[in-house]
């Protein structure tokens, strides 16, 4: 969109705000000079869209009362940019709002899109299918997740009020260094006033924030999506693994889950493997993304593991080499003593 158009429609969004506002004002917001301002005035007139010039002392430029928007002037690009946007978001679990209220912000949306494109974008979700299953997510407060973000984005401490994973209630200060969407959760990261420490909060389990007095600094490189990562991946399970994998930590990290293990370099091994820990409540689904892996790896602990490893592997070969049903069913139904 050229940069003059683009001015004129930041004019119109300023003007729906509601108000009276001066060309001084519209020319400092909108960077360009009041003469300017007039100019993309008269532009808006010329589109129908009835701007009112009051003069005196107070005067200024303002929407006419009762004015609604044109149809949404938005290329297809742009329509499908948004509705996909919603529906992707919600499916990955990255969305902040309820489904009812993405689906009316879509349908909103189709209401004053013109109607040959309407169609068309109705016709393309209506035939459209995913390959991944919808994500389940649990959505934070709109207002805490707005008044976090102007925390960070001001670099201010935030009070938050908060309940842990026990159900216990506890008011804390925090300094809100990012923001993070991980696996169908929000988090927010920073050092807690009651710890010292560099800590990890669930948006879902704030009910309220404040910001308080005062400001504060990001450390240089500091990176809250790995901050979060590391802290999930460290949180306590039943079980410790630690695993040893021939290969780099870029090889290793983009073969298994996001956000699941902390991977670190092995010298015991050589300088060609890694050490990679993660914690878990179950062994059973190991098995499957160590063998996804497609590279070396040791088990060193739990023990348990090796065990869970082999009646998979023996599962599995059983059901290879099986020629008939009944082989098949009879591989998948041989006792095994799974770790738990």
């Amino acid at each position: 969109m050229p940069r003059p158009t683009a001015r004129v429609l930041a004019l119109l969004e300023i003007l729906q705000g509601g108000g009276t506002h001066t060309a001084l004002e519209l020319a400092r917001r909108l960077d360009v000079d009041e003469r300017t301002v007039r100019r993309y005035a008269e532009h808006l007139l010329d589109l129908d869209v009835p701007v009112e010039s009051v003069r005196g002392r107070y005067g200024g430029y303002r929407l006419a009362p009762g004015f609604r928007m044109p149809p949404l002037m938005l290329t297809d690009e742009e329509a499908l940019a948004v509705l996909l946007g919603l529906a992707a978001g919600r499916r990955a679990g990255l969305a902040t709002t309820s489904r009812e209220a993405a689906e009316a912000a879509a349908a909103k949306i189709r209401r004053v899109l013109p109607k040959a494109l309407a169609a068309r974008l109705d016709a393309l979700f209506a035939t459209t299918d995913f390959t991944a299953s919808e994500r389940e997510t649990t959505t934070p407060e709109t207002s805490v997740m707005l008044r976090l973000a102007e925390a960070a984005g001001q670099r201010r401490p935030a009070v938050i009020a908060y309940f842990d994973r026990g159900g216990r209630r506890s008011e804390r200060t925090v300094h809100p260094y990012g923001i993070v969407a991980h696996s169908g959760r929000w988090y927010v990261t920073g050092p807690d006033s009651a710890s010292g420490e560099l800590r990890t909060f669930r948006l879902d389990r704030i009910t309220q924030v404040r910001l308080a007095q005062g400001t504060f600094t990001v450390p240089d490189g500091f990176r809250p999506a790995d901050v979060v990562r590391a802290t999930l991946a460290g949180t306590p399970w039943r079980h410790q693994v630690a695993i040893a994998v021939r290969g780099t930590a870029d090889e290793v990290h983009t073969r298994l889950p996001r956000g699941i293990a902390t991977i670190e370099p092995d010298a015991g091994h050589g300088a060609d493997w890694v050490l990679v820990r993660l914690r878990a409540q179950r062994l059973d689904w190991l098995p499957g993304v160590l063998a996804e892996l497609g590279l070396p790896f040791l088990v060193h602990e739990p023990a348990e593991l090796r065990d869970v490893i082999s009646a998979w592997a023996h599962r599995v070969a059983g059901c290879a080499t099986a020629t008939t049903p009944q082989e098949a069913t009879a591989a998948t139904e041989t006792p095994l003593r799974w770790a738990r």
